[in-house]
């Protein structure tokens, strides 16, 4: 074979692993969520439109696992393999996946609920030698509170993914609560999706209100949530604003997931400017404004709750006569 035939094979193929690695002065941010559902729909857009505003050279490889481990891990390979510049994991299982594998580049987790349970970092005051990022530690206890001022609760129901840690995490807070306060605590598990219905069923003749954290699993599910509670009359406690805008729940009351993908990216554009990991510290928003309460005054009507005006008029959502209006 001529030795120009050989040179031209050889640069063909290093342009190859160039474009794959994205080289020629582009760089690719590869961004793996759990599943979808609106409100991990709604970060993985915030982190991308706060790229995109910074960065608009920056390429993106988007990936979702649809609440399966073993393709996570499948993901969390491919970015290894294609040597992306930061890897973005959306939600606790995808995070852990990343970092379980990716060691040599930045990794940057997005609302995980808990990162130090998680085994991500030391601690959010600081970042670890290759990973940080944002944390949606949901606010409980004013969540309970919330269902507890709308309804007569003595046995809350609580559902969620046995193998997601951020929730596992989140049992063990409401478990607590419900001590504390009086209120017999009743769980139900799930492993998937598909089983998030029946699981509902089996306690429903047992509880008179239900709460669900950051759950993925679950979310992703709301919908034959939602319709449990509603033909049970059961009042229920969300911690997802962006599912409770289009899916019938009593009340949501949570981040913003569309603004905490923006810090989410925010925080990558500062690794792509240079910053190192380990100088970020973790990010957790701590203005109440923050939050957002979603209230439905026709479930409220439907499940026979009498909604308090000065909560109604502390709501940002309202959803009545199925419409949506944002204060």
């Amino acid at each position: 074979m001529a030795r120009k035939s050989v040179a031209s094979i050889l640069f063909a193929a290093t342009l190859v692993v160039m474009v794959s690695c994205g080289g020629g002065g582009k760089k690719t941010v590869g961004i793996a969520k759990f599943v979808a559902h609106p409100a991990l729909d709604a970060v993985e857009k915030g982190i991308v439109d706060e790229i995109k505003a910074a960065k608009p050279d920056v390429e993106f490889d988007q990936q979702n696992s649809n609440a399966d481990m073993a393709t996570a891990a499948q993901i969390a390979q491919r970015f290894k393999e294609r040597k992306v510049a930061v890897a973005v994991g959306i939600a606790t299982p995808t995070a852990q996946a990343l970092a379980n594998q990716i060691k040599d580049r930045p990794v940057v987790d997005s609302v995980v609920t808990d990162p130090v349970s998680a085994g991500l970092v030391e601690s959010m005051d600081k970042g670890g030698a290759n990973i940080t990022g944002t944390s949606d530690m949901t606010p409980v206890r004013t969540q309970l509170d919330l269902l507890l001022s709308m309804a007569p609760v003595k046995r809350l129901g609580h559902l969620y993914a046995s193998g997601e840690a951020n929730s596992v995490a989140l049992a063990a807070i409401v478990k607590q609560y419900c001590g504390e306060k009086g209120i017999e605590y009743v769980e139900a598990t799930v492993t998937n999706s598909s089983e998030v219905k029946s699981a509902l069923l089996s306690i429903a003749g047992r509880i008179d209100g239900l709460y669900l954290g950051n759950d993925n699993t679950v979310f992703s599910a709301l919908s034959a949530v939602s319709e449990v509670t509603l033909a049970k009359k059961i009042p229920l406690m969300s911690a997802d604003p962006a599912s409770a805008e289009t899916i019938p729940v009593l009340a949501a009351l949570g981040y913003d997931y569309y603004q905490m993908g923006r810090a989410t990216g925010k925080i990558v554009v500062r690794i792509l400017n240079g910053e190192k990991t380990k100088d970020i510290p973790g990010f957790l928003p701590t203005d109440p404004e923050a939050l957002v309460l979603v209230l439905n005054q026709d479930v409220a009507a439907q499940i026979g709750v009498k909604l308090d005006p000065a909560l109604v008029e502390r709501a940002k959502v309202l959803v009545a006569g199925g419409k949506v209006t944002k204060k």
